[in-house]
């Protein structure tokens, strides 16, 4: 062999040797298999986590979904119950953030939705009465009976809701927060639309009540929701740690953003019954265009080409 041959043949496997060693690191390990998330009930995050979840599972990890409220959730992270949450709504639940960053227990991956909204609405039908502020509502507290219908009990908006009635901003001393779950609190603008009822509600977007009923978000309530009707933007977070030992599954979900139009159709699926699974994965087949991001510089967790493995489990 003469010493050319010698020094390609140590060349190339310097770069064979380079190249296994890149895969390996990119590989999580075997612990990171199963990853452990949260959601605290709402449509829009058990879409996304039906979206990362398919994706996860196809990259070999098995994701498991806890449903929990946002404090049990919160306090998950904080105990390494839970690793990944899709669901930070800023500026909404800054007091859980700023206790949990306080205690190092979390990192922000990434900001996953912009331009969404959280506030109290009212069916158009009623804001065309005059309802159309926080400050009309007590003018027809009689109207609404006195009660705001909120979400689940412990959620961080109900909070500011009772916060506000109890200080007697815009005269609500003696209106009632009504704590229920999503499903129900719509139910009941459902109910109140039959007859033109007066109802007032928290609304947010993204969510399908936007297109199924006709409503209009109050303004005046900035001290409690933020300017903008509420503006907000979903972080996804992860408990400390988490990210440096399974980088590969933390680089995918660092990855994920999503819109507002995408979780809309996904939301619309759930709720008319359809498994949050097969609602992602119909809906991911239908855009396929927008899986390539999301996997940038991710493989599968034994460290092959996560593009040839997602999408040959969606048959694409």
């Amino acid at each position: 062999m003469t010493g050319i041959s010698m020094v390609r043949r140590l060349a190339t496997g310097v770069v064979f040797s380079a190249l296994a060693i890149g895969s390996a690191a990119a590989a999580d390990d075997a612990s990171c298999k199963v990853i452990r998330m949260s959601d605290p009930g709402w449509t829009d995050i058990t879409a996304t986590n039906g979206v990362t979840s398919v994706i996860l599972t196809a990259l070999g990890y098995e994701p498991d979904v806890k449903t929990l409220s946002v404090p049990i959730g919160y306090q998950s992270m904080k105990n390494g119950e839970i690793d990944v949450f899709l669901g930070n709504w800023m500026p909404a639940q800054k007091a859980f953030i700023d206790d949990l960053t306080a205690a190092k227990a979390i990192e922000v991956m990434n900001k996953n939705l912009e331009g969404a909204k959280f506030t109290l609405a009212v069916p158009t039908y009623v804001a065309d009465k005059g309802v159309k502020d926080f400050a009309d509502l007590q003018k027809h507290a009689d109207e609404f009976d006195h009660k705001i219908y909120g979400i689940e009990p412990g959620a961080p908006a109900n909070a500011n809701i009772q916060k506000m009635i109890d200080a007697n901003d815009f005269g609500l001393k003696d209106w009632k927060l009504v704590e229920s779950g999503e499903q129900a609190m719509l139910a009941q603008v459902d109910r109140a639309g039959k007859d033109k009822g007066a109802v007032v509600f928290l609304a947010w977007a993204p969510h399908p009540m936007n297109e199924k009923f006709q409503i209009s978000y109050l303004s005046g309530g900035d001290a409690y929701f933020g300017p903008n009707y509420g503006g907000a933007e979903v972080y996804t977070l992860a408990r400390t740690g988490w990210s440096e030992k399974c980088p590969n599954a933390a680089t995918l979900v660092k990855n994920l953003k999503f819109e507002i139009a995408m979780e809309n159709a996904l939301m619309g699926s759930i709720l008319g019954g359809e498994d949050p699974k097969a609602a992602a994965t119909a809906w991911l087949k239908a855009n396929p265009a927008a899986i390539d991001p999301w996997l940038s510089g991710v493989t599968t967790l034994d460290g092959k080409p996560a593009a040839d493995a997602v999408k040959g489990s969606l048959g694409l």
